[in-house]
């Protein structure tokens, strides 16, 4: 179901969507199917009621700027800091003060058990700070060897 037109940003710099029966749709949002696993298929175009307005099995199949339109707007929306570097724990048991360096800067976070850390992949993780912020480790296996060993502690 991939019906879109015309893909644009309005006046008020929010999308714009004209469907391939020349309807004009305002303030269309893009939610991806699987942000993590597979952030670059299945998004899915929704309207301000809620439903569903187009479907993209996969972005490089989009015309260059209006994937790139797409990408940008999803930048804005999500945020999933990617964990380069855990800096200091506070205590081995939970809760526990985490101090880690990621893509986007320095930050710290409560990890309020270990059952915040999921596995979502081959050395991928998935950590839930105490405020529901999500933290990705791209590969566990790739960290320093004084993250990881802090990391073990916890898996």
């Amino acid at each position: 179901m991939n019906n879109i037109q015309n893909l644009a940003r309005n006046a008020f710099g929010r999308l714009s969507l004209v469907d391939d029966a020349g309807q004009t749709h305002d303030n269309v949002t893009p939610v991806r199917a699987h942000p993590l696993s597979a952030p670059d298929e299945g998004l899915s175009l929704v309207g301000t009621d809620g439903h569903e307005i187009a479907w993209i099995d996969r972005l490089a199949d989009l015309p260059q700027a209006q994937r790139e339109l797409l990408q940008d707007e999803l930048s804005h929306r999500e945020m999933t800091p990617t964990v380069l570097k855990l800096l200091d724990v506070s205590t081995f048991s939970t809760p526990s003060q985490w101090t880690v360096e990621t893509d986007r800067g320095t930050t710290g976070f409560i990890l309020k058990s270990e059952e915040e850390i999921r596995r979502i992949g081959e050395g991928r993780l998935l950590i839930t700070s105490s405020h529901g912020l999500h933290f990705l480790v791209s590969d566990r296996f790739a960290l320093d060897r004084h993250s990881r060993k802090l990391l073990e502690r916890f898996l």
